[in-house]
């Protein structure tokens, strides 16, 4: 919903500035600010705020409770980037000019990543949406082949590059320093800290103090916002938790959930337990079989491959509600099982007995047995075994389906993945886990158009989750068990005792198999054949058999058909 361009070398420094001006004024996009070697387009509905000389903010931005808003404090304007990221969240991108260079400028987007940033170093802009830069003349699409055979070994990972030739993305918590055509990145924010020893939680009831504060406020601080709300109720504990904020919350509240043909998915019963609470009503679809086709148009802000069918099927019915009700934005509990610590691995009680000893690591041994309902001895065994084995990479590579000519490509390192050398297992897992939650924004059409708040991975929600060691997750044997506490008093009690989760499995095996000869003749005659990039025999084998009960490879053949629909949509 954030709709900007900035050029680095002034509008007016440019043979076509006047023809540039003009074409972004035909798409809604009018002149903010000229700011050192900056000048900032938006249309009406993008906050823009100029910080005197100092710099610029595109977006919404919070003072926290315990720091200052006092932009006379800064030291220096160099400082600029530090004190926003110790005393403000929201969803931002702040553009700086350097004060002796004039054509160098730098730029941070927030660590939440609310607000998209992609930029061309070559061309020299910085933007919310490529369609912008396309139609404006200053950028032609081109497929990097090279991304593709490298997005298709390792599939949901983000590190800056994109699928488009001479375009990257600016990572959440990151900023981007240019001078001329030359760039170079650093972090502005990293998760690192806040699982340091002393920044850790002791206490359990101070923590989850902590996690309710940080949640509650700023699901509220977001509703107050944008007055008027769409809540995806899945009916599970993390869209539930953010329902439950929004009791006090001076906005308009409805809700939405999505059923299936199929038995796993129904979740309308704990939604509608949920939504009585929060006194909305609670309005529920039918995603059905006939949106599930490969070919549906992605979003045209896509600069990656991300979309498959079943995200495009749910976007088109929250659209449908969305436009019905005239709401401002979307609310989601996405990131939630990340950010409350929901762990299938023994780390838990690995990192109790590493940083707590022996008898807090034997309790927490007790929790995870009885979390994932095995034997004491076995607990104990495998929380010993992920003690003294060596930590697994971030992502592992995936050639299945694939043919030779993509060998497999060296990773691009997330800048989250530099782990200290005293970093505790379960600290790992669920950090690189957050760096995996910064595609669920990517490819969701809905929020070109309104809107998509997910408060759980806001910058004060993620810092004091994180501040919680992981065994108080699994106190009692529960799953995401500091947020059930923190949140007891408001949740129904089916909701807080669940330890099932609704799951769209059986939905997606059985689009499969309705379609399978759809998808097989979409994969081998599309472009990713015709690049040689994919084991047409493998495939081939691999649809002629019968589907086991067990045999989730039907997802990877989706990620494949997501990819495939990217590309035939650049072309």
């Amino acid at each position: 919903m954030y709709r900007y361009i900035a050029l680095l070398d002034g509008c007016g420094r440019r043979e076509d500035g006047a023809c540039i001006d003009e074409r972004l004024q035909e798409l809604g996009l009018h002149h903010k600010l000229a700011l050192g070697c900056i000048d900032l387009y938006a249309d009406g509905d993008t906050p823009v705020l100029s910080l005197a000389s100092v710099g610029a903010l595109v977006g919404h931005a919070f003072p926290r409770a315990d720091g200052s808003s006092d932009l006379s404090r800064l030291s220096s304007p160099r400082r600029l980037v530090d004190f926003f990221v110790d005393n403000f969240w929201g969803e931002y991108l702040l553009l700086q000019p350097s004060g002796r260079d004039s054509d160098a400028a730098t730029v941070m987007r927030d660590p939440s990543g609310g607000v998209d940033c992609v930029y061309s170093p070559s061309k020299r802009f910085i933007t919310s949406d490529i369609t912008i830069a396309e139609r404006s003349g200053l950028y032609s699409r081109a497929i990097d082949w090279d991304f593709i055979g490298g997005h298709l070994i390792y599939p949901h990972h983000k590190a800056g590059r994109t699928g488009l030739a001479g375009l990257r993305e600016l990572l959440p918590g990151c900023q981007l320093h240019v001078r001329g055509n030359r760039y170079s990145l650093e972090q502005a924010w990293s998760p690192w800290p806040f699982v340091a020893p002393s920044r850790r939680h002791r206490d359990r009831f101070e923590a989850q103090a902590d996690v309710r504060s940080a949640v509650s406020s700023t699901v509220k601080r977001w509703a107050e916002t944008d007055q008027s709300l769409l809540l995806e109720l899945s009916g599970g504990l993390d869209s539930s938790i953010v329902a439950a904020c929004l009791q006090d919350a001076n906005a308009r509240v409805a809700c939405c959930n999505l059923v299936t043909p199929v038995p796993g998915a129904d979740e309308r019963r704990y939604a509608s337990l949920m939504a009585d609470v929060l006194g909305a009503e609670l309005h529920v679809e039918r995603l059905g079989f006939d949106e599930t086709q490969p070919g549906f148009r992605i979003p045209a802000h896509a600069v990656a491959p991300s979309t498959w069918f079943l995200q495009h099927a749910a976007n088109e019915l929250n659209e449908a509600f969305g436009k019905r009700l005239g709401i401002n934005s979307f609310f989601s509990g996405g990131g939630g099982d990340t950010v409350f610590c929901y762990t299938r691995t023994a780390a838990p009680a690995a990192d109790a007995l590493r940083e707590r000893g022996t008898i807090a690591g034997i309790r927490a041994i007790r929790d995870l047995a009885e979390l994932h309902q095995c034997t004491f001895w076995k607990a104990g065994r495998l929380s010993l075994r992920k003690l003294l084995v060596r930590p697994k990479p971030p992502r592992r590579p995936d050639m299945s389906f694939l043919s030779t000519k993509p060998a497999p490509a060296m990773l691009e390192p997330h800048p989250w993945f530099e782990a200290p050398d005293d970093a505790l297992a379960g600290d790992r897992e669920r950090i690189f886990d957050l760096a995996g939650t910064q595609v669920f924004r990517d490819g969701l059409a809905r929020g070109a158009k309104w809107h998509l708040r997910m408060p759980l991975l806001s910058q004060p929600v993620v810092e004091a989750c994180l501040k919680v060691p992981s065994w108080m997750w699994i106190t009692g044997g529960r799953n995401r068990a500091v947020a059930r506490d923190a949140f007891a008093d408001l949740l129904p009690s089916e909701i807080l005792h669940r330890r099932s989760k609704g799951s769209f499995m059986n939905y997606s095996g059985a689009v499969y198999r309705r379609n399978k000869r759809l998808f097989q003749d979409y994969l081998l005659t599309g472009q990713l054949e015709g690049q040689g990039l994919l084991d047409t025999d493998s495939l081939r084998q691999f649809f002629d058999r019968d589907l086991a009960s067990r045999d989730d490879r039907f997802m990877r053949i989706f990620d494949l058909c997501a990819v495939e629909n990217w590309v035939r949509h650049q072309t």
